[in-house]
């Protein structure tokens, strides 16, 4: 089984001519924790021991291989559209997410939160209009250079 313990520092696509392009499809949560057991979309079997605080990006490459190399990408997941009628309301909604220790992104004029329960019951609690969806999530300050 293939241990990836780090990360190729610059691969140019010269590197990858020939070769067969494999993909790991993760949620945001399973792109933060970078210590488990996966599987390819092409079946390999590997695992993931890398550094603690390592954020795996979508179209990072994480291995490099004789005849495949693998690449990440993000998966949909679901999600609770929050849709704030003012700028006071997003700034509100924005503080009570984070005061309960989530994350949000911004999607147009939607709020993108978690699909948790506590996430619901406080849009209910503000009367603000909201909804599922399955989306990509990359939060505000998420990743390594936010």
């Amino acid at each position: 089984m293939l241990v990836i313990t780090g990360l190729p520092e610059r691969v140019d696509a010269q590197a990858l001519a020939g070769k067969s392009r494999d993909t790991l499809a993760l949620t945001w949560e399973e792109r933060r924790w970078t210590r488990k057991r996966v599987t390819t979309g092409a079946g390999r079997e590997m695992a993931l021991a890398l550094p603690t605080g390592t954020v795996l990006e979508p179209g990072r490459i994480l291995a490099v291989e004789p005849e495949w190399y693998l690449v990440v990408e993000a998966r949909t997941e679901c999600l609770l559209a929050v849709f704030p009628e003012t700028y006071e309301a997003a700034l509100r909604i924005a503080f009570d997410v984070g005061n309960r220790h989530f994350t949000l992104a911004v999607d147009g004029d939607a709020l993108l939160v978690p699909d948790d329960i506590a996430m619901a019951q406080l849009a209910g609690r503000l009367g603000v209009r909201w909804e599922r969806r399955e989306a990509v999530y990359a939060p505000l300050g998420g990743g390594p250079d936010d």
